[in-house]
């Protein structure tokens, strides 16, 4: 306890904050990057005029009463009142679209990552820059608003993503960490910048338009993890904590998306690692050796919070059917009036398909709630089939569902591991799939044939990452890079839990996933029929 006080009387901690979709959330760690304090506020996204959107309200008043509720934590925990912070972190949810003009006003809505509305502009860049531009990403906004002939284009003075925008208001630095920049525009990781040729293309593609501005001009600068990003200023200070309490002149670390965040709660950051996220959805990152051969459209490619190149696959359904089976069970209970807890419930069916044949017997099922682009459907159309020769059982059903959850994840991470050949030495997942204690990880081992491992120590998630990429600004030694920072002063001494793949898993798998390829077109009919 003394300890911790001192840390926090003499400013030794780093304060992360992150802004997820429902949550915006802050983690104040101390010398050793342990959480000693927390706060949080919740929020909702907005559909207003055809844009998923948040307010500038509700970005500062979120903000603010995240932070207050931190710094009562503080108080309540150790009796004291928080005036000063060795260094502060912001990460948001990645990509959307935020535009200003040179008054630092809001041109139109911000834009987040959820909207789909740029599909025109993101298959054009993709095919200009031959690199695979998503629809979230900001360059493919800022394309599509030009496209649309929008008006306030042509007023643009800054453009930037939900952290950068909290960033430049707290410091008045218009910058970004390089994890964040790679989604708003491709990235050369051998200069750890813009790519600059791609850069070049796309001002040849708008000069037709006579623009005020090239596109470098009204981007951040790219920054790498443990750079100096500012300081906290006077209006700053007031404005991130109204009571006055908070001193300015605190060095800001590069803010960070979501994903960089994930990386480096996870140990995550070196080559050859990864980790997946599987819950609602479910999207696996790997750190690279190498950039890949080509684009495909399955597969992002963004970097770690250090410029190395990674990999993603982002798959917008998981386990959301998996709990409408489940649901189906409980009715069967409470129909017999058999009362069974919800963990109890999901861990009996989820050790059930440990029961289940490899390849789940010839039972064939997708779990696409909403679409799928990761294999090319608009919509989603959950269904299960089967030939009269499968082996229709309850460990087989359970199997289909927990493999299926992970189908379209396998056929990215096959494009990533035997047509590209990318070597991936340890995968960290995390999310609600690993709960039930080897079944999901022992699925995931066998999609991607790698071991998986869970950590003890998961710390608090993105804002607990964001406060050790503060740390590591400020506590770095001379040399020290990420991954080593990492392993020897935040996770040294934290004990993994990983299964390695067992073969026999991985050959049923394999089986399963030729069978959900081939079955693509019955998914396409039910959507065409099943209206």
């Amino acid at each position: 306890m003394e300890e911790i006080k001192n840390a926090i009387k003499s400013a030794r901690t780093a304060l992360g904050i992150e802004f997820g979709s429902t949550r915006i959330k802050a983690v104040l760690v101390d010398s050793k990057n342990r959480p000693i304090a927390s706060g949080s506020h919740d929020w909702e996204n907005r559909y207003d005029n055809g844009i998923w959107t948040y307010t500038l309200d509700d970005i500062w008043t979120g903000l603010q009463d995240c932070y207050r509720s931190m710094a009562e934590d503080v108080k309540e925990k150790y009796g004291l009142e928080l005036t000063n912070i060795g260094a502060i972190g912001f990460s948001a949810m990645m990509h959307g679209y935020m535009a200003f003009d040179k008054d630092g006003k809001l041109l139109v809505p911000f834009r987040t990552w959820r909207n789909t509305i740029t599909e025109p502009a993101s298959e054009a860049l993709t095919e200009l820059f031959g690199f695979h531009i998503p629809q979230r990403w900001s360059i493919a906004h800022l394309y599509q608003a030009i496209l649309n002939g929008e008006e306030h284009v042509k007023d643009i003075d800054f453009m930037t993503t939900l952290d950068g925008y909290v960033h430049r208001i707290l410091t008045g630095e218009r910058t970004l960490g390089i994890g964040e920049a790679s989604g708003m525009f491709p990235i050369d990781s051998t200069i750890k910048d813009y790519n600059p040729t791609m850069m070049d293309r796309f001002d040849e593609l708008i000069a037709p338009k006579n623009l005020p501005w090239k596109l470098r001009d009204i981007m951040p600068k790219v920054l790498v993890a443990g750079e100096h990003a500012g300081t906290l200023t006077e209006e700053g200070a007031k404005l991130l904590d109204p009571s006055g309490r908070l001193q300015a002149g605190i060095p800001l670390c590069p803010s960070e998306g979501d994903a960089g965040t994930g990386m480096t709660a996870t140990n995550s950051v070196a080559q050859r690692t990864g980790n997946v996220s599987a819950g609602t959805s479910v999207f696996a990152m790997v750190v690279l050796e190498r950039e890949l051969s080509k684009a495909y459209d399955a597969i992002d490619l963004v970097t770690t919070p250090t410029g190395d190149p990674v990999a993603m696959v982002h798959c917008n359904n998981c386990t959301s059917d998996i709990n409408a089976w489940v649901n189906i069970f409980r009715e069967f209970a409470d129909a017999l009036g058999v009362e069974i807890s919800t963990p109890k419930l999901y861990d009996t069916l989820y050790f059930k398909a440990l029961e289940g044949d490899p390849e789940c017997g010839g039972l064939l099922s997708y779990c696409y709630l909403s679409g799928e682009h990761t294999t090319g459907f608009e919509e989603g159309r959950p269904l299960l089939a089967r030939t009269p020769e499968s082996k229709f059982s309850l460990a087989n059903l359970m199997r289909a569902n927990l493999y299926t959850s992970l189908g379209a994840l396998k056929l990215g991470m096959d494009i990533l591991l035997k047509e590209e050949n990318v070597r991936l030495d340890r995968m960290f997942g995390h999310g609600g799939l690993f709960k039930t204690k080897d079944v999901g990880q022992k699925f995931m081992a066998a999609a991607i044939d790698t071991p998986v491992s869970l950590m003890e120590t998961a710390g608090e998630g993105g804002a607990w990452g964001i406060a050790i990429l503060a740390s590591y600004m400020m506590n770095k030694k001379d040399g020290q890079t990420l991954p080593e920072f990492l392993e020897t002063e935040v996770f040294a001494g934290s004990e993994a839990y990983t299964l390695e793949p067992d073969p026999e898993d991985v050959r049923g798998f394999n089986e399963f996933a030729e069978r959900y390829k081939k079955g693509l077109p019955i998914e396409r009919a039910a959507i065409d029929y099943l209206k």
